[in-house]
C-alpha cells in the first residue's frame, strides 16, 4: 500500500492501534451517543449498539429518505460505531473513564490562581 510516497506494509496479525481514537476520547460523551450510562454492563451496551446500528446503518435506509437526512444518518452511524469501538473494548473503556474523571476534576478548578485577602469576605459573627 502506498501512503505519501512510502510503502506501508499492513500486518493482519497486528493488534489494532487505539492511539487515534484515544486522542479524541475526552471530546465526546460516548455513553450519550449510545443512550447508555457508565454503570451499564457490556451486554446492555451491545444491545443498545445493535439496535442503533439497525436503525442508522446505511444499508438499512429506505429509498424515500431525503438526501440531507441520509447524510445526517450516516454521520450518526459513524458516531455510534466509534462509541461502540471505545466502550465495547475493556482497555479503551478504562482509558476513557480515566480521561473523563480527569476532565471533570480539572474542568471547574482554577489551577495556580491567586486569591487576594482583599477579595475574601470575613464573617465575624460566626465563630469556630
Amino acid at each position: 500500500m502506498q501512503e505519501g510516497g512510502k510503502t506501508v506494509v499492513l500486518d493482519a496479525r497486528a493488534k489494532p492501534s487505539y492511539a487515534m481514537t484515544l486522542g479524541e476520547l475526552p471530546e465526546k460523551d460516548w455513553y450519550s451517543i449510545l443512550g447508555t450510562a457508565p454503570s451499564d454492563s457490556l451486554t446492555e451496551l451491545k444491545k443498545k449498539y445493535q439496535s442503533l446500528v439497525l436503525l442508522y446503518h446505511p444499508d438499512k435506509q429506505s429509498t424515500d429518505v431525503p438526501s440531507g437526512e441520509v447524510e445526517a444518518r450516516m454521520q450518526r452511524f459513524i458516531k455510534i460505531d466509534r462509541a461502540w469501538k471505545i466502550l465495547g473494548n475493556e482497555e479503551t473503556k478504562k482509558v476513557y473513564a480515566l480521561q473523563q474523571c480527569d476532565r471533570e476534576l480539572t474542568q471547574g478548578w482554577l489551577v495556580d490562581a491567586q486569591v487576594l485577602t482583599e477579595d475574601m469576605n470575613w464573617n465575624q459573627s460566626k465563630t469556630l
